[in-house]
């Protein structure tokens, strides 16, 4: 059973029918078995269809399984007046009212399909096509439809919902480019404008206001894109083909003092120079020390100059000894005279840079291989480099020991005090950095340290012939002393009790007595082989080195003599 009656070979229901209306129509009948016969001719039988399925889809002739949908008698009623019955043998007394060809049922008991009236909505229904005609098959193009409904189920498609623009003659152009706009839309109909739930009036000047809005931060957008770029543009051109801003002259006389860091560039130092006011930009003086011959050998230190100098003038006032006033740590300086510097540069109080160092001397930054060690008089000893520093007021004592710890850390890495230590006999760069003291201690010249390294190295050996294993240097009785004098008897060097006298004790003081520079390093590190173990000062700036005791006891008679005479 279909949609649109019985299939082939039965006879239209009829309203006097018992069976008219018994289950709406759902591919089902009421009753099983027999059905009586319209007009004497019998009724034919077709297996009931499951009720899961119905048929909706005559695309190809045949009815598809669609989803079963109730209809209620009025709905069998209105699908029956659309059509027309025509048979032979009628027992009813129904008149014939159309022909077999036109729709009615033939004397074989097939069906003459009735066309349905056309429905608005349907796009088929305009058609004049009957039920099984030959029909263009549209699925599977692009101009497919839904599938069919019977007139009854058929609804009046509702129209397309319109967008809240009207996109005017490009169909996608929105109406405030298009032309289009608040005129436009006030000639809607209210109940299109209801249907939509906009608003009316109110909501087409919200658009307005939008269109305004959105017109207004387009240009806003543009313009600033537009004024950045020509800013930049102009910053490019000044940095590639404009002259650089230049203070004239040789400052206003405000002096102001700059510190310029170690390793630092043309770039660098303009950047320092500019930040305190002293030359008017960067470029400026990047230009001036390119084109001064001298230019690159600006140092790192405390520079004095003064405020809005031309780059021209504060290059040669750099390379000036005048404007230095660097801290300079001269070789051979003990840290007890370091501190004392260091205070009175800073600004602050006497010994509060030495009590910083007592203190904190563990995170000053010294390696591993310098802590731990006993009897030291001061753990720094040693580690404060001779060097050039730009110490200034302001700075922290801690900042100023950090770098020369530092300064110090890098130049026995860079010389290989750790590896060296071994080769030579030594327990470890500690006891290399502590001979090396000794050497700038009692040298008078750096064609002296290879020698005096020699002589450290030779008494330092026990089973010697001249000192026994005693280094006997007056620099190390001096240093716990905290003094520098020459005039010691051996008694009085002999009977005091230090770990820091080697005329006391054998072997090495327990640490550095001074801050060794770089040629005392070197000769330690790299002492003569000519087997000397003494020496002696003549003249206080040249020292005679001797192989025996004999040879050096008719030097100190030389020398004593010399004193006598004066």
């Amino acid at each position: 059973m279909t949609e649109y009656g019985r299939g082939p070979g039965s006879e239209p229901w009829h309203p006097e029918d018992p069976l008219y209306g018994d289950g709406g129509w759902e591919g089902q009948q009421g009753h099983t078995g027999h059905q009586p016969a319209y007009g004497g001719q019998p009724q034919h039988q077709y297996p009931q269809q499951p009720q899961q399925q119905e048929y909706g889809d005559w695309s190809n002739g045949q009815p598809q399984p669609h989803d079963q949908q109730q209809y209620d008698q009025q709905q069998y009623q209105q699908s029956y007046d659309q059509q027309q019955y025509a048979g032979q043998g009628q027992q009813h007394g129904q008149p014939n009212q159309q022909a077999y060809n036109e729709g009615g049922w033939d004397g074989t008991g097939t069906h003459a399909h009735v066309p349905y009236a056309a429905d608005p909505g349907d796009p088929y229904g305009q058609q004049a096509a009957a039920y099984g005609a030959e029909q263009p098959d549209f699925y599977g193009t692009p101009d497919a439809y839904p599938p069919p409904e019977p007139p009854a189920r058929r609804r009046a498609e509702p129209e397309a919902e319109q967008p809240d623009w009207d996109p005017g003659p490009d169909q996608g152009e929105h109406a405030f480019f298009a032309g289009g706009g608040a005129d436009e839309e006030d000639d809607e109909p209210e109940g299109r404008g209801d249907r939509r739930g906009r608003g009316g009036k109110g909501a087409k000047k919200d658009r307005r206001s939008r269109n305004g809005c959105a017109c207004l931060a387009v240009v806003l957008v543009f313009g600033g894109g537009l004024a950045g770029v020509t800013y930049f543009g102009y910053q490019f051109y000044q940095d590639r083909f404009g002259t650089a801003p230049d203070y004239a002259g040789d400052g206003n006389g405000d002096q102001v003092t700059v510190v310029i860091p170690k390793g630092a560039g043309g770039y660098v130092i303009g950047q320092k120079l500019k930040e305190a006011g002293v030359v008017e930009s960067v470029d400026a003086f990047v230009s001036a020390q390119q084109s001064n011959p001298d230019g690159e050998t600006i140092q790192d230190g405390v520079y004095t100059l003064q405020k809005q100098m031309s780059a021209a003038s504060a290059v040669e006032l750099m390379l000036s000894p005048k404007s230095r006033s660097n801290l300079i740590i001269a070789e051979g300086s003990r840290n007890t005279a370091i501190y004392t510097l260091i205070d009175k540069r800073l600004g602050v109080s006497a010994g509060t840079t030495a009590g910083v160092a007592k203190k904190d001397y563990k995170s000053l930054g010294l390696p591993d291989w310098a802590l731990g060690h006993p009897n030291l008089k001061d753990p720094l000893e040693g580690f404060l480099y001779p060097s050039s520093y730009a110490v200034s007021k302001g700075q922290k004592p801690e900042a100023v020991l950090k770098d020369m710890v530092s300064r110090a850390t890098e130049k026995y890495e860079e010389l290989g005090l750790e590896k060296k230590a071994t080769s030579l006999g030594l327990d470890g760069p500690w006891q290399l950095l502590t001979v090396a003291s000794l050497v700038q201690a009692e040298g008078t010249s750096h064609d002296d340290f290879r020698k005096m390294a020699e002589v450290v190295y030779n008494r330092l050996k026990s089973g010697n012939p001249q000192t026994n294993g005693m280094i006997e240097f007056d620099s190390t009785y001096n240093y716990v002393k905290n003094q520098s004098k020459i005039d010691l008897t051996i008694a009085e060097l002999r009977k005091y009790d230090n770990p820091y006298n080697t005329y006391y004790y054998k072997g090495l003081p327990p640490g550095p007595i001074d801050n060794p520079g770089e040629e005392a390093l070197k000769g330690a590190i790299d002492p003569t082989s000519d087997g000397w173990y003494y020496f002696i000062s003549l003249d206080g700036t040249t020292s005679k080195f001797t192989k025996t005791l004999g040879e050096h006891e008719e030097l100190v008679k030389e020398f004593n003599a010399s004193r006598n005479q004066d």
